[in-house]
């Protein structure tokens, strides 16, 4: 562990750390802070929008606070499965007439929440913003912060802000480059599983983690976005990347830490000796290298989800998926993180890719990942997935197996059958994200 934070007339401050000071409105902030920042933008899901309205309406509000900060997203239930999945789009497009919610990306006109706000510029380097949902630490790919509010997002709705604590940063300096068929999806698995086994020299709980090292610095945001997703389920407070000057395409500001900024600890990890990882059902925690599950049966695959909806892990997992088929007892369904990824992927014929492949195509948003909302698990079948997390009953069946894998993992898992090594279908350079 570094040395206690330092006390002196200049408060040095990581970049995490100054953009909570500055949202907040005070010159600095320190570990342990209880601070009022005031977010740029407020996102909100389609799972939640109906319960916030109805909370603030028993309470007597008719109005939230600044309407033109909320952004509304329909990302979970993108074609309706029922009739009270469409009563309910009824309902949240009425609500957000009632609020006057003019950022409303509704089914067909976005995507994925925790992934079109950054193709579009909604979220941009520097900014500090209130979401809903714990995923959002998606948006530190671009060095932006987050704050997941989950049930409080109602009181921000309300006034505009809540009350924070100043979580502490831990760094990790990533060395070395991966090897052939392992991506950033497989570093994800594999320090949340040194975290949650406590074999690396700092906590995470409820932390920021910040990353740098010579890979990190060439990580496209595809990259960076699955990183970002894969720590978030073991309970980390956010992620943090300091963004390229190629991330200023919509403007906003690289915000820096000082060089003497004070981190809770350092950690090294080498990623050059790492294979391929699987996580095993229960959480992206429970990572395991790819040839201790090799061979295990899959009736469904699935490539999605907000850590790897993006077109770069399409394209990966199409170069392994062409000229070949899907196994005739597997379903395998492919999920387009938002609706530009998708019409890139068919300018591009990707997408005849993976139909001819005899994948499933649906439209952009959760997918599956969404409690099994379309493309669900049949009691006692197996799964393998980019999804956030497989815990039991996230795609529907409470007794079905949920494994969790890079996008080329479930590709070249989806061509087998069989839970299976990429590099044993195609020698993917070495590098590749």
């Amino acid at each position: 562990m570094n040395a206690p934070y330092p006390c002196t007339a200049r408060a040095p401050m990581t970049a995490a750390e100054k953009v909570l000071a500055a949202a907040s409105g005070v010159p600095y902030v320190r570990p342990g802070d209880v601070i009022s920042p005031d977010p740029e933008l407020v996102i909100i899901h389609d799972g939640y929008v109906e319960s916030a309205y109805n909370e603030l309406s028993q309470l007597g509000y008719k109005r939230i606070w600044r309407p033109e900060r909320v952004v509304f997203v329909t990302d979970h239930e993108v074609a309706y499965a029922s009739p009270a999945g469409a009563l309910r789009g009824t309902r949240i497009r009425r609500i957000a007439r009632d609020w006057g919610i003019t950022q409303f990306f509704d089914a067909g006109r976005g995507g994925h929440g925790h992934l079109f706000p950054l193709e579009q510029g909604l979220v941009r380097p520097g900014m500090l913003l209130s979401c809903y949902d714990m995923h959002c630490t998606n948006f530190g790919a671009v060095g932006a912060l987050a704050l997941a509010a989950g049930a409080e997002i109602v009181s921000v709705l309300a006034t505009g802000r809540v009350w924070e604590q100043v979580p502490h940063t831990v760094r990790i300096v990533l060395e070395g480059q991966p090897g052939a068929g392992v991506m950033a999806r497989d570093i994800g698995f594999y320090l949340s599983t040194l975290f949650a086994a406590g074999k690396l020299a700092a906590a995470h709980d409820n932390r920021i983690i910040e990353f740098s090292g010579d890979y990190v610095e060439r990580l496209p945001v595809a990259g960076r976005v699955a990183l970002c997703n894969s720590l978030t389920e073991i309970g980390v407070a956010n992620i943090w990347f300091t963004p390229s000057s190629s991330d200023l395409s919509h403007g906003g500001t690289i915000v820096t830490g000082d060089a003497d900024a004070h981190y809770e600890a350092t950690l090294h990890v080498d990623i050059s000796r790492l294979a391929p990882q699987v996580a095993l059902p229960g959480g992206p925690q429970f990572g395991v290298d790819v040839d201790q599950v090799t061979g295990t049966h899959v009736d469904h695959a699935y490539l999605g989800a907000c850590g790897s909806g993006m077109y770069d892990d399409f394209a990966d997992a199409a170069a392994v998926l062409r000229n070949r088929s899907v196994a005739s007892h597997v379903r395998f369904f492919v999920v387009p993180g938002t609706v530009a990824t998708a019409q890139r992927l068919a300018n591009d014929g990707l997408l005849q890719v993976f139909q001819a492949a005899g994948a499933i195509v649906l439209p952009p948003g959760c997918g599956p990942c969404a409690g099994g909302v379309m493309g669900p698990l049949a009691d006692g079948e197996t799964s393998i997935s980019t999804a956030a997390t497989n815990h039991a009953g996230r795609f529907g069946s409470k007794t079905a197996q949920a494994y969790l894998g890079s996008p080329v993992t479930v590709a070249a898992s989806a061509i087998a059958g069989r839970i299976a090594d990429s590099r044993s279908l195609i020698p993917l350079p070495k590098g590749t994200q």
